[in-house]
């Protein structure tokens, strides 16, 4: 009986120790989903998707009227191309298994192999198919942005195709290069908590030279371009800063201490930068404009992007305050001086912001707050900021080369931009048969 009551012990412990021995193989048991992050996430998701049609209400508002429509479509139509885009091709070359840390392969190519169970290396609490939900929403919105330096002139059908090619051959490279397992920069040691170099840098860099390439519009420098719309402006940028909350934060992927972090860093910087941007409006212009303080809240934004889960809340409020200061300066100086018509001011404000952002976090940065970052200049390790450099020079050199080729070679089978006519006409009408105030 002993013996009976012995063997049936034995065999309770071996299966009791099975699912330690399966974990032992490399297999993940299903509780190690967090159930609290994987509705966090879910959220914050979200929360991005909005921003993508409210960059088109900020930047439709800030065009003349007769092209308002076509300004909200350039945003609006990245939410179906660049999605589909990123199911089929652009996920897998982002985050998938490595080539040369240069970009992935296309094993997950249509979503395949993206499953409901956490994939380790990028998601060890959430489904890997709701990390790369979420990241979708970050390349949707990215090629948008470029929409502000070419608003108002450039043909739309070429725009739809240029944006799916620059999502491919310039947003999925950097992103991998940034952001994927063995990425070159990744490597290196560059942070970026949720997109400067990756999508404000990449996007600020690449309008600015499609606006070279594509050019100016008709009148610019000679004719006033008043906006349309500053309640337009206000509600999308409004929503804009909500949705950047979900954008910063969500970089966590969980419902932890460092969501937090992320939260208060962004609501701090983009409260430092709009107070900053108001008292430069009212020194240089004599009043406080809500076209300024509406730029300044998203310059401040964009700054503390690639910080926001680095630094202690006193150097983001240090990050809003010296990147609103710089943008203004490029919004307001340096763009007049140049003589470059872009357009919204997407590189003003992304672009140079972004690059401020960047180079700001290896100086505040610190393991306080995230282990898994590193020691800035400001806590003894000036390296870091040479790192951040490199990895600006990379996005721009990839963003600035890559784009000028797309657009050369999309040129040759089709025209850039608009006819004359055309865009002294408007192109709601002539591109899109609308028009927004079709009862007056």
């Amino acid at each position: 009986m002993f013996k009976k009551f012995g063997n049936i012990l034995l065999l309770s412990a071996i299966i009791m120790l099975m699912p330690t021995i399966a974990m032992a193989a490399g297999e993940q048991p299903a509780s190690t989903i967090n159930y609290a992050d994987v509705g966090y996430v879910a959220f914050a998701a979200l929360m991005v998707f909005f921003m993508t049609p409210a960059l088109g209400f900020f930047y439709g508002g800030m065009v003349r009227k007769k092209n308002l429509l076509n300004t909200i479509m350039m945003s609006f139509i990245a939410t179906g191309l660049i999605a589909v885009q990123w199911v089929l091709w652009g996920y897998s070359l982002s985050f998938g298994p490595d080539i040369s840390g240069i970009i992935g392969n296309l094993q997950w190519a249509g979503f395949n192999g993206v499953g409901l169970t956490p994939f380790a290396d990028y998601t060890p609490t959430i489904p890997h198919m709701e990390f790369a939900l979420f990241q979708m929403m970050f390349a949707v919105i990215t090629p948008a942005i470029i929409s502000g330096s070419i608003a108002e002139r450039m043909n739309f059908s070429a725009y739809a195709i240029f944006i799916v090619l620059w999502a491919t051959f310039v947003y999925d490279p950097l992103c991998h290069m940034v952001w994927g397992i063995g990425g070159v920069i990744r490597n290196l040691g560059a942070l970026d908590f949720a997109g400067g170099t990756v999508i404000h840098i990449s996007s600020g860099v690449s309008g600015l030279v499609a606006s070279y390439i594509v050019g100016k519009r008709y009148g610019f420098g000679q004719a006033s371009f008043v906006p349309n719309n500053l309640p337009y402006v206000l509600l999308g940028g409004a929503v804009l800063w909500i949705g950047w909350f979900g954008f910063n934060s969500g970089c966590a992927l969980g419902a932890n201490e460092l969501m937090v972090l992320a939260f208060t860093n962004t609501g701090v910087a983009s409260a430092a930068a709009v107070v900053t941007w108001a008292i430069m409006d009212k020194i240089v212009f004599g009043k406080c404009t809500l076209m300024g303080v509406v730029t300044s809240a998203l310059a401040g934004l964009v700054g503390i992007t690639p910080a926001a889960g680095f630094v202690e809340i006193w150097a983001a409020l240090a990050i809003g305050v010296i990147v609103s200061i710089v943008c203004f300066i490029s919004v307001t100086y340096v763009k007049k001086a140049m003589g470059y018509d872009d357009s919204l001011d997407a590189f003003g404000v992304h672009g140079v912001g972004g690059i401020c952002g960047a180079i700001l976090t290896g100086v505040f940065s610190t393991t306080a707050v995230n282990e898994a970052g590193a020691n800035g200049l400001l806590y003894g390790n000036p390296h870091q900021v040479l790192i951040q450099i490199i990895g600006v020079v990379v996005s721009i050199c990839v963003s600035a080369i890559v784009t000028t080729i797309l657009l050369k070679v999309i040129g040759i089978f089709i025209k850039l931009r608009v006819s004359k006519s055309v865009e002294k006409a408007g192109l709601d009408y002539s591109q899109h048969g609308e028009s927004p105030y079709c009862h007056l």
